[in-house]
């Protein structure tokens, strides 16, 4: 073959695989270096697109790469199967979900395996299989057990396009996280888990994941949203009731003007029960609750009220307190109620102003600005300070004050130091077929019976009628409903709600490491030596969903006594999105590129290899058809240049000749170690995948070079056969099945996969490296070790990395470079 032909090489080296199970992952034993990489599980919805190839490429990358280096990894797929997509497709075509979902599958693993991912086909899943989510229904029997989960009735939010209610963490923006139609707030009476039992936890945790991106850590901490304050009671005038109120300002509660409650707020219907002002407020709160929950809490959206007609009693001064209902107060933050204090407050400050309401300055910033808190305000002062005007806490700082008013509140019986999460309970029952049953009858003797787990799995009815009319379609299905209560056998009547989708995400991954297990979700004796995953790769966007879930989930399970570890991943990788036309490639935005047809025209390595090559793994990757062309060439390129060389090369284990360390076949060999290094390098912890290929094609484009000189020459010829020798393992993390055929036409004894890692030379590589004066402001702070012609960035960035030099950088501006290449650094500092 002197043509590069991808589709004979990918179908011939595919076929092998297969045939020799040689992506088949027995369990660790001692003595090997067990490796578990991990993408997210696709959703089954269709085809791929070249989205999901990109994360899929990333993870093969790594895996052939670990397993070159002597490491068993474990790489593994399977399907996401349950949710919306199955359900809304049966409504428009009238086909059984289950059908529709494992058609899907079948057209998404020919695509993958057409791509050449290294996946242990063997430990396939998909979650819609009952010998899947019979566990999830194992797991919620014994989550009812200890309380972790339990039914309540609020008011959550709803999503009338896909017709169910959603977790907090699926509403993005005040839309849905899955069609981003408009979410309004209806009352229920779901089944929830308590994950905020874990807020604390979940929190500190993330200290230790020091492997995972900071922003992914930081968007985790802001929605967990620990709150350090007071939860105060204000008696209601002239009823016997009070309104919970919690603040982390106690220090301003003498300047509260009124208590504002949000419209969800469950105590609004008896305090305006029989007053004149009872329509007007119903009329408000139905009016706030057909809003958006974006309409309603966007940062420019107008405050809007209604007074109750009802007075709160401040429990610290004893003034009467109007009692309103706004629109600006979240039920999710703290009790739903809170005390305004304008003055110390934005939203209450603007509040205020448009409804005429005071304002009392309580805090002013030090002891001597006192005579000034009379002073009109023209924007609210959020500060800590000094306490005015706030009977005895008069003249203490605010930290002294809140600390004393929350021991007086507690002493005195009407409130306490309290912690508050914005994390609510998760919320897991969905109006849906296409989902795991949540494994519960209701009998009106008995109140809500687990089902007997001799029982499970409580099986989907295979058919149903799918009308998207809303409620769930397992209620008008009288034979899966209509069912004795398993305590007392009387009439009783099953949960027809499934679980959120994202049950079956938390724990997928412990089930690969024992995919069949009859007796339990996995064996952890099987599966310790694999956790917690090494590398996790997935997109952002799953940060405050999935990845809060699955942490939790182990948590619980390590409760349970299933694990043994606190944090199910070690390092986690966000790949960017690949972007087309301006958007994200998606199916709902209409401009996706089907990777069957980039294979087609260009073969899978090509495909692939365009996918970590177009831009850092962690970036966007802007979709170029130019681009994956230029890919083609070069692989193209590669094939071309050892066709041309082959018959002068030496047989494979020659010695090597002494004119290899000369001239070009000198430059040759440094440049395939120098290679080496940098390709080793950019697959481990750096995940630099776009510069490894980069470094790849500078060392064809050197072995072209010579290529069209003297190849016949007996030390270029001997650099040329080490030269493609290195090509081919290094190429293999990339192009898989181009490598296989590079590896068996020099020679190669069995699978190039299956072959050692190269290592490069240091002899070789010391050659080609000095060492550079490093100064700062002409004076002499170290010397680094670089490689021979290294750039100024690449100088300034290891003499940054060296703490001889970093000390003095630090706080510093850098206003000029001199650099001398190969000798000397001098960095000119502001």
């Amino acid at each position: 073959m002197t043509d590069y032909e991808p589709r004979r090489i990918e179908e011939k080296w595919s076929a092998r695989w297969e045939r020799e199970r040689v992506f088949a992952t027995p369990d660790p034993t001692p003595g090997t270096k067990p490796y578990y990489c991990l993408e997210m599980l696709p959703y089954p919805s269709g085809r791929l697109h070249m989205g999901h190839v990109r994360n899929y490429a990333i993870g093969d990358a790594v895996a052939r790469f670990r397993r070159m280096r002597g490491e068993r990894p474990l790489h593994v797929i399977g399907w996401d199967a349950f949710g919306l997509p199955a359900e809304n497709a049966a409504i428009r075509s009238g086909e059984d979900p289950g059908r529709w979902t494992r058609r899907n599958i079948d057209t998404m693993r020919a695509q993958l395996r057409r791509l050449g991912l290294s996946y242990d086909w063997e430990r396939e899943i998909a979650t819609c299989d009952p010998e899947y989510y019979r566990w999830n229904q194992w797991f919620f029997l014994r989550m009812l057990e200890r309380g972790i989960a339990y039914r309540a009735r609020r008011l959550l939010n709803w999503c009338a396009s896909c017709a169910t209610v959603l977790a907090n963490e699926q509403v993005i923006g005040g839309q849905c996280w899955r069609c981003e139609g408009p979410v309004s707030r209806r009352e229920f009476e779901q089944w929830f888990l308590r994950i905020t039992d874990y807020a604390q936890e979940l929190l500190e945790g993330l200290d230790s994941l020091d492997r995972w991106p900071e922003k992914v850590r930081a968007m985790q901490r802001n929605w967990i949203g620990r709150s350090e304050g007071a939860e105060v009671s204000f008696p209601v005038e002239g009823i016997g009731q009070t309104v919970e109120v919690f603040t982390t300002r106690l220090d301003t509660i003498y300047g509260a003007s009124y208590v504002a409650l949000a419209v969800e707020h469950p105590a609004i219907e008896s305090l305006v029960r029989g007053l004149p002002q009872e329509r007007a407020v119903r009329a408000f709160v139905e009016e706030q609750l057909a809003r958006t929950l974006e309409d309603r809490f966007a940062e420019a959206a107008e405050k809007l009220g209604v007074f109750s007609g009802r007075f709160a009693i401040n429990p610290y001064s004893g003034q009467r307190l109007p009692i309103w209902v706004a629109n600006f107060v979240l039920m999710e933050v703290g009790t739903g109620a809170i005390m305004s204090v304008p003055a110390h407050d934005q939203r209450d400050f603007e509040f205020a102003e448009k409804y005429g309401l005071p304002l009392r300055r309580v805090i002013v910033p030090s002891a001597e600005s006192a005579d000034g808190a009379g002073a009109e305000l023209e924007e609210a002062w959020s500060e800590d300070g000094v306490l005015v005007d706030s009977g005895p806490y008069s003249s203490l700082e605010s930290a002294a004050a809140r600390a004393r008013m929350v021991a007086d509140a507690a002493a005195r019986g009407f409130g306490r130091s309290v912690v508050q999460y914005r994390l609510k309970d998760w919320g897991i029952s969905r109006q849906r077929y296409w989902g795991t049953p949540i494994p519960v009858i209701h009998c009106e003797r008995c109140g809500a019976v687990g089902v007997p787990e001799g029982d499970l799995p409580v099986l989907l009815p295979e058919q149903a009628a799918l009308t998207g009319e809303g409620g769930s379609p397992l209620s008008r299905i009288p034979s899966f409903v209509n069912v004795p209560c398993p305590r007392c056998g009387g009439p009783g009547r099953r949960d027809t709600d499934t679980m959120d989708t994202f049950v079956d995400s938390c724990w997928y991954y412990f089930r690969y490491v024992d995919p069949h297990n009859p007796g339990a979700p996995f064996a952890w004796e099987r599966a310790r030596r694999w956790f917690p995953v090494d590398l996790y790769i997935g997109g952002i966007e799953h940060a405050t969903m999935h990845l809060i879930y699955t942490r939790f989930w182990t948590k619980m399970m390590r409760d349970l006594g299933l694990v043994s570890i606190d944090e199910p991943v070690t390092e986690l990788f966000t790949q960017g999105m690949v972007i087309k036309d301006g958007a994200k490639m998606s199916k709902s935005k209409g401009n996706v590129v089907d990777p069957d047809h980039m294979v087609e025209r260009f073969g899978a390595d090509t495909t692939r290899l365009f996918s970590l090559f177009a831009a850092p793994p962690e970036r966007d990757l802007e979709w170029s058809e130019a681009g994956v062309e230029g890919c083609a060439r070069f692989l193209a390129r590669v094939w071309r240049t050892f066709s041309r060389v082959r018959e002068h090369l030496p047989e494979r284990g020659a010695p090597m000749p002494e004119t290899a360390m000369q001239g070009a076949a000198r430059a040759l060999r440094r440049k395939t170690h120098r290679t080496i290094a940098r390709v080793t390098d950019d697959l481990g912890p750096r995940m630099h995948l776009n510069t490894a290929v980069a470094a790849i094609m500078e060392l064809t484009n050197l072995a072209a070079t010579i290529a069209d000189g003297e190849p016949g020459e007996r030390g270029a010829a001997w650099a040329l056969r080490e030269a493609f020798e290195a090509l081919a393992r290094i190429l293999s993390p990339f192009a898989p099945h181009f490598a296989e055929e590079l590896w068996e036409a020099l020679g190669g004894e069995g699978l190039v996969l299956q072959s050692a890692w190269p290592a490069a030379d240091p002899g070789v590589l010391a050659e080609d490296q000095v060492t550079l004066v490093v100064q700062v402001n002409g004076k002499l702070r170290s010397r680094v070790v670089l490689p021979r012609g290294a750039s100024e960035e690449e100088a300034i960035a290891a003499a940054r990395g060296d703490e001889r030099v970093a000390v003095h950088l630090e706080g510093s501006e850098l206003r000029r470079v001199v650099y001398v290449p190969d000798r000397l650094l001098n960095l000119v500092l502001a």
